[in-house]
């Protein structure tokens, strides 16, 4: 079968979910044109400033497209086949992870740009909005860790592809060093100078692809500079990018944040137009089998694990986390919530059909010695699709996996910034010296997981980000669980419709329970073997650490139910609310 077919199909289902769907979620909002957002009611041109939707969309899909829409497909894929991970793809996106990506950025312009977490508060408790803060920090912490290792994976090693020619990690590290220097002179000349975000684009969009270029004629190889080995020079990477975390997390959102967002928005558009063109035109067909099995090679089982293993590009609970941290203080009207909120879900859910491709126009046999690289897989299928135009093959994997590593950036520093809030907020640490230590606590965190070395039952090392991509997953859909219990709580009290158990509460139903299955099932292998045997106290931190999200998980569901079945709802408008809820 032509990849052609499924990516039409795909394309033709998420355009007709946004026109259709899409347009009822905003008439259930009622999403209204002239309503004050609180970008324009509390503009100060630093947090709060409205922005033209399509600069906001640039920035907010590359702030919420990390590795999740490609890592996860991927993996799903290879697993279980490519064709349960298409359709969780799809039926996700449109039913679940839209509604919680569109229905948390209104939330949160409805309660002057506060946080789902500030939303909990008014609408369940100070318990709740606790236990959800504590949860929403640790979550952050497994996204740090995950994404940290695996873009330092690209970083080391050498491929050799099948034409003969070769590209190194080190020069996609050289690209992306190039790549986060420019949206800092960016950022400079545009506070300084009077060019326009227009002229700005057009100048430092096409030296992106300068550095791709200088990249690999120029490696960063640290492992030959330094005389370490490969896996000495992975977690050399690992400490260099936590201190990017560090540092970019508290410099000015204009001198960084800001215009590489921007720019990574326009840069991953291309990266996907490249990817819709190999496939268009590129003749590619699908070789990998659509359906594996209930149970894949490892033992694990397609319920609950598909679903926690594609989070980003069906649900995640992250993307709440930027809807209404960053995104809600920016959005200029409230009816561009819907291309904002829904839209970029649904486009995310694209590349996550792109990245999908990328394993299904390979045989099971191609992909045996790949499993464990994402990443690679990724960029082998972009550096093909991009040969279609003519392009090399070593330039175009170096694009896809600067492609990749520019979808984690964003995340990287969004999500350390993000900590430090939450860690000010819980502790009351203020000033400088409050604001480097909580930084340094949600940067620290991640470096005491990805120093540690773990191996597998033959003795082999196995990286960071696979042993905890599982539990980041688990912990991902959660908190998108949550979040989806708070924006139904919130839809309820102010709408009080039965549309609501319907558009929400089903989701809500439906993460709850997936992915408290499969922290289930992370804390009772590090506890039992597989035969019910009990290994004693695991010193693996992945079981402890489910066993703590599944606490922190009840807690919030148990004062939800107490709010919606015991408590008074508070007095709401649909504009916001107008009087506290009882108890909170």
């Amino acid at each position: 079968m032509a990849l052609l077919i499924p990516v039409l199909f795909s394309a033709v289902c998420l355009a007709a979910a946004y026109r259709v769907y899409g347009s009822v979620l905003a008439r259930l909002l009622r999403l209204d044109a002239e309503a004050v957002t609180p970008a324009v009611e509390l503009r100060d041109d630093v947090d709060y400033a409205p922005i033209e939707p399509k600069f906001l969309m640039s920035q907010h899909f590359s702030a919420i497209a990390a590795a999740g829409p490609i890592v996860g497909p991927i993996l799903a894929g290879i697993l279980f086949g490519w064709l349960p991970a298409l359709i969780w793809i799809l039926v996700g996106s449109i039913f679940i992870g839209g509604i919680h990506d569109f229905a948390s950025l209104v939330a949160s312009i409805r309660h002057r740009a506060k946080s789902i977490a500030e939303v909990v508060r008014v609408h369940m408790s100070q318990r709740s909005y606790i236990v959800f803060l504590l949860f929403i920090w640790i979550a952050l912490v497994y996204i740090i860790v995950a994404f940290t290792d695996i873009v330092a994976g690209s970083f080391v090693g050498t491929q050799t592809l099948e034409d003969g020619s070769t590209f190194t990690g080190a020069g996609v590290a050289t690209s992306s060093l190039l790549y986060l220097l420019l949206p800092i002179l960016m950022g400079l000349l545009l506070r300084y100078t009077k060019i326009s975000l227009g002229l700005a684009t057009v100048i430092f969009l096409p030296l992106i692809g300068v550095a791709i270029w200088i990249g690999q004629s120029i490696p960063l190889d640290l492992a030959a500079i330094f005389g370490m080995s490969e896996a000495g020079a992975h977690k050399t990477w690992d400490i260099a990018l936590l201190v990017y975390c560090l540092v970019a997390s508290v410099v000015p959102m204009w001198l960084l944040l800001q215009p590489r967002g921007h720019l990574g928005g326009y840069f991953l558009y291309i990266a996907l137009a490249g990817g819709a063109l190999g496939l268009v035109f590129g003749g590619k067909t699908a070789q990998y089998p659509a359906f594996i099995g209930w149970t894949a090679s490892n033992g694990d089982p397609l319920f609950p694990i598909l679903f926690i293993t594609i989070a980003c590009g069906a649900c995640s609970g992250f993307h709440s986390i930027i809807a209404s941290g960053t995104t809600s203080k920016q959005l200029r009207r409230e009816t561009d919530a819907k291309a904002i909120g829904y839209g970029a879900m649904l486009l995310e859910a694209m590349v996550a059909v792109v990245s999908l491709c990328c394993v299904m126009m390979l045989s099971r046999e191609s992909i045996a010695g790949l499993e464990g690289k994402p990443n690679f897989i990724y960029a082998q299928g972009i550096g093909s699709f991009l040969a279609v135009i003519g392009i090399p093959a070593s330039l175009g994997i170096s694009f896809g996996l600067l492609a990749f590593t520019t979808f984690v950036y964003d995340t990287l520093d969004v999500c350390t910034r993000l900590g430090r809030y939450i860690l000010e907020e819980l502790t009351g640490l203020k000033g400088r010296s409050g604001r480097w230590i909580a930084t340094g606590l949600t940067a620290g965190a991640p470096f005491l997981f990805v120093m540690q070395t773990t191996t597998d039952a033959t003795g082999k090392a196995v990286p960071a980000w696979r042993v905890f991509w599982g539990l980041f997953g688990a912990s991902n859909q959660l908190l998108a669980a949550l979040t989806l219990v708070g924006v139904t709580v919130w839809l309820s009290h102010t709408y009080r419709a039965r549309w609501v158990w319907f558009v929400s509460g089903i989701p809500t139903v439906f993460m709850y329970i997936m992915s408290t299955w499969a922290l289930v099932r992370f804390a009772r292998a590090g506890f039992f073997t597989p035969e019910g045997a009990y290994r004693g106290l695991p010193s693996d931190p992945v079981p402890w650490a489910a066993l703590v999200l599944i606490a922190l998980g009840l807690l919030v569901l148990i004062e939800a139910l107490r709010v919606v079945f015991r408590d008074p709802p508070p007095q709401v408008s649909v504009t916001g609310v107008l009087a506290p809820a009882a108890g909170a």
